[in-house]
């Protein structure tokens, strides 16, 4: 087996955790390499493909550190781990500073407070995936230059196989490169590699019964090495069977004209969703990530149709960037009309009386404001509770779509994998959607993907640097 010569820092994915850990450990004067198993030149994943938003649980970075603690803590009802919250709220405002630094652009600022910063050229608002030459690809594309430029190296085809442990502290990384075997021997070992949204096998394990039916919104190559990784060197891991994600149109599943949008998500929590069997299956409103997590798990996860009436179809429909009205319509995507609930059912395929019930006992709690005696309750924490009266009725066929994991290795606030009795590894840091603690949970929490591998890619160099020293 090659080996490397003795490295400070060998990071595992090229994405933006893995990219900017690289980055910060170079600027503070250690050897830094990036492993990707990518080969192209745009390799997939999820940074490259992503957005742009920077914000903490939908708020401005730069709000001060208590209210984005708070906000962290609230949109997942206390299941956040505090350090977490603590170090993310803390450093979110920096690391948005150390990317421009680093030569990120942003657009202009929105009027929406948590869209301030967007990494430009900010990327168009239409239904089909479009991100070459945009905000994100653009920032990863510059991060790999400035590593490069200040002595760093990037592998690409430098796929990770196993840790290199030794009387229980990481001190490097075995990978399979260029169709040979190479070991990285490191002072530190960062995992970066996006998290295993993309891993079947897992999703089937932790997440859905039928994983082939769920929408994947991700890249490929995101199949989970880096957990498994963590777990064999002895890591904890924890929330595997939460994921960010939106609902989409089923046409989705075999058409790439409609997705990543438009999302179902504002007329889903605005209304119902529903089953075969005409029943509601969650809570609506807990919005549209929590109800994409609840239509994974179903027994058929493509057995879903979000129902609505004209009110929701004219309000909330054109409430998003990319609105559903009309975009689901302009974009090919399947939409039931009818004037009557029992007409609904029909083009939905579902029984009339199931729905007809399903909807009377729903207005009516709306009406009484009792919608916590429904089963499942209805309660108004992202979307307030309208009643479903207004013709014509429509109704959407809907399927998840997953994006990536909310939960994964247990990490500290420096990045620092935790055993099960949660004493650091030592030598072993994670950061980005492989981990876990800061997102997710039963309610699906959010706090923002981009920034959690920013800050975190940034913590963990750092206090790798301070180990150094």
């Amino acid at each position: 087996m090659e080996k490397s010569p003795l490295l400070d820092l060998a990071v595992v994915g090229g994405g933006y955790a893995g990219l900017v850990a690289a980055n910060r450990a170079a600027q503070l004067g250690l050897k830094a390499v990036v492993l990707e198993r990518g080969n192209e030149e745009l390799y997939p994943c999820n940074s490259r493909y992503a957005g742009g938003v920077l914000h903490v649980s939908y708020h401005d970075v730069t709000d001060p550190v208590p209210e984005l603690t708070q906000a962290i803590v609230e949109i997942g009802e206390g299941w956040t781990k505090p350090a977490l919250a603590a170090a993310m709220a803390g450093s979110a405002a920096r690391a948005v500073k150390w990317l421009t630094d680093e030569g990120a652009a942003f657009g202009p600022p929105s009027t929406t407070s948590w869209r301030k910063h967007v990494l430009a050229p900010v990327r168009p608002s239409v239904p089909q995936m479009e991100w070459k030459g945009h905000g994100a690809d653009v920032t990863l594309r510059r991060l790999e230059q400035n590593l490069v430029g200040r002595g760093g190296e990037f592998h690409r085809n430098a796929r990770a196989t196993s840790l290199i442990v030794e009387n229980g502290r990481c001190v490097g990384v075995n990978v399979e490169e260029n169709g040979g075997a190479r070991e990285y021997r490191a002072r530190a070992v960062v995992l970066a590699d996006g998290g295993y949204q993309a891993n079947l096998d897992l999703l089937r394990k932790h997440v859905t019964p039928a994983p082939e039916r769920v929408k994947q919104r991700c890249a490929p190559s995101e199949t989970g090495d880096g957990l498994r990784m963590a777990l064999e060197a002895g890591g904890d891991a924890i929330d595997l069977q939460s994921f960010y994600g939106h609902l989409l149109s089923r046409d989705a599943m075999a058409s790439d004209r409609i997705w990543p949008y438009p999302q179902i998500d504002e007329v889903a929590a605005a209304g119902i969703v529903v089953n075969a069997a005409g029943r509601r299956i969650a809570d609506e409103g807990r919005g549209g990530v929590f109800l994409s997590n609840a239509v994974a798990r179903q027994p058929d996860p493509l057995g879903m149709s979000a129902v609505f009436d004209e009110a929701i179809w004219q309000g909330p429909g054109r409430a998003a960037a990319i609105p559903v009205n009309p975009t689901l319509i302009t974009a090919g995507g399947t939409l039931y009309q009818a004037e009557t609930i029992a007409g609904l059912a029909e083009k939905i395929g579902v029984p009339a009386r199931a729905l007809e019930s399903t909807i009377a006992e729903y207005n009516a709690a709306v009406a009484s404001g009792r919608t916590d005696r429904l089963e499942p309750a209805r309660t108004g924490r992202k979307r307030a509770p309208t009643c479903i009266a207004e013709p014509p009725f429509y109704g959407v066929p809907i399927c998840a779509g997953i994006t990536f994991m909310m939960g994964g290795v247990v990490i500290d606030e420096h990045g620092r994998v935790l055993r099960a009795d949660r004493t650091p590894i030592d030598g072993l840091y994670a950061a980005g959607s492989i981990t876990g603690g800061l997102c997710g949970g039963p309610v699906c929490g959010y706090t923002g993907g981009l920034m959690k591998a920013i800050v975190f890619g940034l913590l963990s160099a750092e206090h790798v640097a301070q180990r150094a020293r």
